[in-house]
């Protein structure tokens, strides 16, 4: 008998034969979130501010008029006195030599020295800085508790005549410089009344005209802008359901008006409370305040070159972090508006 014919054997499928090259699962890298994004573009854009603060106060600076040595050496010095001055200052190196100094020291920390103290700088601004830091973080203060119930109560409860006296009011004060009111002040409250004191630090009375001098203009317009967006959303429908339920008065502002106020109110406001530094620079210098803006003043007479130099860097380093502040509020309070500032 034949014997039977045998069945070639067949060997299972092997799943990596006519597959291709092996090829590893994908694994994404590292993608940051929104608040990441948010982070690094923010971060930049400090990094960027920054760098134009030092090119641009370094070079409006040198454009004061006057020669620094000359100012210092005084009236009776004779040339050679006021050229070896300027050899000893630096200020016989050509612009561009003087700027690389002074760059190249700033990355070290090193903001250079008074021309008339031979102080330095980083010194000054340490001693200073506290005094103008207290009158901005209270003018703060003063602005955000006395413009967010304002604006509100007139959106609630004005009516016409309440209106137009509010927007009269807040229009002239708005518009008012910070050094005509607090010259207004100390005539009225220090000169008049004596109630106040009308010049230095020495007790927290010192405080009140100052701050009032300050923040009285930024109350003005972050009431009206505050006013405005609350008559939005009281006219909002959510807000119509929540008056339908009868609920008690604070709990409908406060839990369903306000929140929804301060996203608009703050993106607004966040220019306001950085110009409350600039206000404060020249509010010290009527009240002899010993703060920063008061050095300024004096550094700008004397020609004091490194001292505004250092005093204005700080002074802008310190507005920028206050936007960047309010951005983060702002993103903690609302996470959308992220996506309108780099973070998607």
């Amino acid at each position: 008998m034949a014997a039977p014919a045998q069945v070639p054997r067949q060997e299972a499928p092997d799943a990596r034969k006519g597959a291709g090259p092996y090829r590893p699962a994908y694994r994404p890298g590292f993608a940051p979130g929104p608040w990441g994004v948010f982070l690094m573009r923010r971060l930049g854009g400090l990094v960027a501010v920054a760098a134009t603060l030092v090119v641009v106060t370094f070079l409006i600076v040198q454009l004061i008029p006057g020669d620094p040595a000359r100012v210092l050496a005084g009236a009776d010095a004779s040339p050679g006195d006021i050229e070896r001055l300027r050899g000893q200052l630096g200020l016989d190196q050509p612009l561009l030599t003087r700027f690389v100094d002074y760059a190249g020291g700033l990355f070290h920390g090193d903001l250079g020295l008074s021309f008339q103290t031979r102080e330095p700088v980083a010194d000054i601004i340490a001693a200073r800085l506290p005094f103008t830091a207290e009158l901005a973080l209270l003018a703060v203060l003063v602005v955000l508790l006395v413009a967010v119930p304002l604006g509100l109560a007139i959106a609630v409860r004005g009516n016409r005549r309440t209106d137009s006296a509010f927007t009269f009011t807040t229009s002239l004060v708005g518009a008012t410089p910070e050094y005509v009111i607090a010259t207004l002040l100390v005539l009225v409250f220090a000169i008049t009344l004596g109630v106040f004191p009308a010049a230095g630090a020495e007790t927290l009375m010192s405080l009140v005209l100052p701050v009032a001098a300050i923040a009285l203009p930024g109350t003005s317009v972050m009431a009206r802008i505050v006013r405005r967006e609350a008559a939005s959303v009281l006219a909002q429908d959510y807000m119509r359901t929540a008056r339908g339920r009868r609920l008690p008065p604070l709990t409908l502002y406060t839990r369903h008006a306000l929140p929804n106020l301060l996203t608009a109110t703050l993106t607004l406001g966040g220019l306001i409370l950085t110009s409350l530094l600039g206000g404060t620079v020249i509010v010290e210098s009527v009240f002899a305040w010993p703060g920063m803006g008061q050095r300024v003043v004096e550094a700008i007479l004397a020609r004091d070159y490194p001292v505004i130099q250092g005093c204005v860097l700080v002074l802008g380093l310190l507005a920028a972090l206050l936007n960047l502040v309010v951005d983060v509020v702002l993103g903690l309070l609302d996470p959308r508006t992220l996506a309108g500032k780099g973070g998607h």
